[in-house]
């Protein structure tokens, strides 16, 4: 079995961050990791509170897993705070990772600020050059390219800008824009786009983890870029699909449909005697 490790933050609330992350993993059949950098008090409606997580424990969580057991790939999502940027950065570069999917995670749907605006500079400086792949929205690559971002072309332009940041490639989601739900991935030289179709729901909570999630899987299990890119943009879709009305605010999406659905058809096949 491959293996992932994602590094982030911990969502109490179940549907974002290291719980979302963990899920994707399990249902792409590779086995995950976990390095906290900081908790959050949060549910479906809030953030309402943020703890980060002292960076000698995050220092000793990354060792205590690359000194023991294989890292097949890596997602980073919340890092919160400078130094806690600066030791994933110190940390990652002393193992090099094969494979590393950055999700810059900077404002939770609730509209909290989960990046601290000192670490962007530093993310970009020491996290991004290290990428295999960033997956930015709209709202986070325009922070990063320092630009509106608001057609087609704009999502170029910026694809390039970030890329040239020092990652290998950029997966840049458009669901903010109006119209479908397409992104567009940048490899340094090609541009693909992939397509979605817009589903009307509220229920969208962690989709950006889940779908850097579900890349890093799909890397880790051997698929190429575009393949992983375009089987994650499949997965989030129908998780979104069939996400799950719990709470009061953005509920979680549906990680495991696939497998829940396979298994009570399985189950009625066996019932019946095929």
């Amino acid at each position: 079995m491959k293996t992932a490790l994602t590094i982030a933050g911990s969502d109490s609330g179940g549907g974002a961050g290291i719980q979302a992350d963990l899920k994707a993993f399990s249902a792409h059949g590779v086995y995950g990791m976990s390095v906290i950098t900081a908790v959050t008090a949060q549910n479906t409606v809030e953030v309402r509170s943020v703890q980060d997580i002292e960076t000698s424990i995050i220092k000793d969580q990354i060792e205590a897993v690359f000194d023991d057991i294989r890292v097949d790939a890596v997602k980073i999502g919340m890092l919160s705070s400078a130094k806690t940027v600066e030791t994933v950065a110190a940390s990652l570069q002393k193992y090099e990772p094969a494979i590393v999917v950055l999700d810059p995670v900077m404002v939770s749907k609730g509209g909290h600020h989960l990046l601290q605006s000192d670490a962007i500079s530093v993310l970009k400086e020491k996290i991004i050059p290290m990428a295999t792949i960033i997956t930015p929205n709209i709202p986070e690559a325009e922070v990063l390219v320092r630009g509106n971002i608001q057609s087609a072309e704009d999502m170029m332009e910026a694809c390039r800008s970030m890329q040239s940041l020092g990652a290998k490639a950029v997966l840049l989601k458009g669901g903010h824009l109006n119209g479908e739900p397409n992104d567009l991935l940048f490899d340094g030289e090609n541009f693909t786009w992939i397509n979605g179709t817009r589903i009307h729901t509220k229920n969208t909570h962690g989709t950006g983890c889940t779908l850097s999630s579900a890349i890093a899987a799909n890397l880790a299990n051997g698929a190429s870029l575009i393949e992983a890119v375009q089987e994650a943009k499949k997965y989030i879709t129908l998780a979104i699909t069939h996400s799950l009305e719990i709470g009061n605010g953005h509920g979680p999406t549906h990680h495991f449909y696939e497998l829940y659905n396979n298994a009570k058809l399985v189950k009625k096949l066996l019932v019946k005697g095929i």
